[in-house]
């Protein structure tokens, strides 16, 4: 590779990363400098090999001269390496074509989903600077932002609406029952905004990957704390809560927190589309290589056709139910990341009018039973 070219070429670079507000390291920068400098191709090539973007130099009959590691592992992407490849030679074409820079979005479905950005310069000497840059964690982050906006915009109209109109009703009442009962159904929707508004941080939260507070977990603990949470709630109900733990201990380690939550969602859920009499039925028990809480209800059951949707965000399968009891719809969405986050599951079984199982599977190699 000449090195003119090179130099070129990684100048154009550095341009094209400050040009568009990307902060490029005094480090590398001074590496850059004194390649340019030397001329030597070996050094250029150690610069771009170090650089976090994909780099392909072209000539301007259109061959390859040069890639930089990070564009042959993008390029060379299970299910995704014909669609990056074909839009960087033809970006190439038609910057050589035009004589303009060509920039363009890449969203690919994966699995797993990735979103790049494919830009591309005529340099002086004749050839094209490819550049690519991954941007899928910086989209999934603004996806996060983007969501938790309009949801809670969202959510928080039938509350805000209702206490809008209970306060109205209010202040023309004079009749002291009217006015307990009013007052009643404010704070209802007060704390039903309080709850939605948690529930939504939460989940952003586990969505946006904040590190895991990895302990040692006692599970039976864990289970018993999140039955003893709920035990007055389902009394009030007249639902008995069951616990089946044995005495052994299964530690494991994760994040208590996050593992606490998931366990008291599937219970509080059990609890809420259970009839008075009913049994919600919590265990703990070993499956081979896994650990498995498990949480029964006598309840209403799931249709057959809800049961793909009951981990979206904000679906209920009985909407006016779910709000009637205090519901956000966010339960289980809640619970199905932070199973993603220990590298576990969640699945669940349901015969319509007979009740519901749902179970939180984690896998044996994220601790040890002792």
């Amino acid at each position: 590779m000449a090195a003119a070219a090179v130099a070129s070429l990684f100048g154009a670079v550095l341009r094209d990363r400050r040009n568009r507000g990307v902060v490029v390291p005094a480090a590398v920068q001074d590496l850059a400098a004194r390649s340019i400098e030397q001329s030597r191709g070996p050094d250029y090539e150690v610069v771009l090999n170090a650089l976090p973007l994909g780099v392909v130099l072209a000539a301007s009959d259109g061959s390859v001269i040069f890639r930089n590691r990070v564009a042959v592992s993008v390029v060379g992407l299970r299910h995704v390496d014909l669609l990056v490849e074909a839009a960087v030679d033809r970006l190439i074409r038609q910057t050589f074509d035009t004589a303009e820079a060509k920039t363009e979005r890449l969203e690919l479905f994966g699995p797993p989903p990735r979103v790049l950005i494919v830009s591309t310069v005529e340099l002086a000497d004749g050839f094209c600077l490819a550049v690519i840059e991954d941007i899928s964690e910086r989209s999934r982050i603004d996806s996060v932002r983007t969501d938790f906006v309009a949801n809670i915009s969202h959510e928080l109209k039938t509350p805000v609406g209702a206490l809008s109109i209970l306060a109205e009703t209010l202040q023309g009442e004079a009749d002291p029952a009217v006015i307990a009962h009013l007052s009643s159904q404010m704070i209802k929707e007060a704390h039903r905004m309080s709850d939605t508004i948690d529930d939504l941080l939460e989940l952003s939260k586990i969505e946006l990957d904040a590190p895991l507070r990895q302990n040692n977990i006692d599970l039976g603990a864990l289970v018993r704390e999140a039955a003893e949470r709920h035990a007055r709630t389902a009394a009030a109900g007249g639902v008995t809560i069951a616990t089946d733990v044995p005495e052994a201990r299964f530690v494991v380690t994760g994040d208590r927190i996050q593992l606490l939550s998931a366990a008291s969602n599937l219970i509080d859920n059990a609890i809420k589309y259970s009839e008075p009499g009913d049994t919600v039925s919590v265990r703990l028990y070993r499956e081979p290589g896994k650990l498995v809480i498990s949480v029964e209800d006598e309840g209403i059951g799931i249709p057959p056709a809800d049961l793909d949707r009951i981990f979206e965000r904000f679906y209920r399968v009985d909407k006016a139910r779910g709000r009637g009891t205090g519901g956000t719809g966010l339960g289980l969405s809640i619970v199905r990341h932070i199973m993603a986050n220990h590298g576990g599951e969640v699945n669940v079984a349901s015969q319509e009018g007979e009740g519901s199982s749902f179970r939180l599977i984690l896998p044996v190699q994220i601790g040890d039973n002792q």
